[in-house]
């Protein structure tokens, strides 16, 4: 049986970013809600470099739990840098950088950790008039008023709800590390370490950025530097050459640490040798770089009457507006905000909410594919500003107050 809709009964399947985010904001709106992560352990270790954007910790700021500047890296120069290592353009920036696990720990520290389950993976659902019957693969059976999946990039969510919605590939990956930067050369710390680093190619392109180190020390000189190369692979035989891991695993979206194969991270380094001195040696070190398939995701639908998507597992976008995290977070707070005006009508609460979010989602996707092709093929001018930004270019830059968020 379902609860009353003065406390809708909501289940998130996902427990990342968005679904921590999803939970928090629909406790908020006075709902009873569980999380339900299929992966059995805690998901530390997911990702590194996350650029910040005010939406991205509005809960945090809202309820003042935390200063940004606790959490974050800041770098005070946008830089380009020639092949050379010489530096061709240089502007002052007030972006902020986090990881992955910061985020995690502080949005799990908030919620109920009896409510968050691990290791139950949804297979199914069925909903009715009055609810969402859930069913996971251990036997489980859950019935609520509120289905939320925000499971990301392989969403079972959405293979159930749109089957026919597919995965489109941009042509590139992404390979990504992180290197201590006491592990640097002065000289590669001094070109790195105040700055949003850019080198643009003709066929590639490789940033980084300053992020707090595993521990959560922000102090510079023992952070990390994390980066990103953006490089070519043709679809078919070499891509999925790149995604076969050392035991002969098949990834789809990403091969993680410690499971690339050895061959193509020998090819990587010897590759960087042609990058600028610093990114070279900042590859080099990194112990064990991963890659991530770049790919878009569009979805006609976001609401099914009880049944919703918020995050990567509605719209995937390219990271070059680096707004990912960003979205979760506002597809979660704008609908805790519907639910909560709507008085626990969910399936109104819905249908207000949907057609907003899949605006920001079409437009998102669509700059950051724009976006992407010009970096990726040369045509992005030096000294044009960063494009990052969750509803335009530059929203993502922080002011001195955020008080405004909540």
């Amino acid at each position: 049986m379902t609860s009353s809709t003065s406390q809708p009964r909501v289940i998130v399947i996902g427990g990342s970013l968005g679904g921590l985010n999803a939970a928090l904001w629909l406790r908020e709106a006075g709902c009873d809600v569980e999380v339900f992560e299929r992966v059995p352990v805690p998901l530390e270790d997911r990702g590194a470099g996350i650029v910040l954007n005010p939406a991205t910790i509005r809960y945090f700021i809202a309820h003042r739990l935390l200063d940004v500047t606790q959490i974050s890296a800041s770098a005070q120069w946008f830089r380009c840098m020639g092949n050379g290592g010489d530096l061709i353009y240089e502007e002052p920036c007030r972006y902020r950088f986090t990881s992955y696990n910061v985020l995690y720990r502080g949005l799990l520290s908030c919620f109920d950790e009896r409510r968050y389950h691990l290791g139950e993976e949804c297979i199914a659902f069925d909903q009715d008039a009055d609810g969402v019957t859930v069913r996971f693969s251990s036997g489980r059976v859950e019935r609520c008023d509120l289905l939320v999946f925000a499971d990301g990039i392989n969403s079972i969510g959405r293979r159930l709800l749109l089957p026919e919605v597919r995965q489109q590939y941009s042509g590139y990956v992404a390979w990504r590390g992180t290197v201590e930067e006491q592990e640097l050369s002065p000289q590669a710390f001094a070109a790195l370490h105040e700055a949003i680093t850019y080198s643009l190619q003709a066929d590639n392109h490789v940033l980084s950025y300053p992020i707090p180190n595993r521990d959560g020390t922000v102090e510079d000189g023992r952070r990390l530097t994390n980066w990103l190369w953006y490089r070519n692979a043709t679809p078919g035989a070499e891509l999925e050459d790149l995604l076969t891991g050392r035991g002969g695993e098949r990834f789809t979206t990403s091969v993680p640490p410690g499971f690339v194969q050895e061959r193509h991270l020998r090819q990587l380094r010897e590759d960087a040798a042609a990058l600028p001195p610093a990114f070279a040696e900042m590859i080099a070190r990194t112990r064990e770089p991963f890659l991530q398939v770049i790919i878009d995701i569009e979805v006609p639908r976001m609401a099914f009457g009880r049944v919703c998507l918020i995050g990567d597992a509605a719209f995937t976008a390219r990271p070059h507006a680096a707004a990912g995290s960003a979205k979760a977070a506002e597809d979660a707070w704008k609908l805790g905000e519907a639910v909560k005006a709507c008085g626990g009508d969910v399936v109104t609460a819905l249908e207000r909410w949907e057609p907003g979010q899949l605006a920001l989602g079409r437009q998102l996707v669509a700059r950051a594919r724009h976006v992407g092709t010009r970096l990726q093929h040369g045509r992005w001018p030096v000294g044009e500003s960063l494009p990052f930004g969750l509803y335009e270019i530059g929203d993502s830059a922080f002011d001195d107050e955020l008080e405004d968020l909540g």
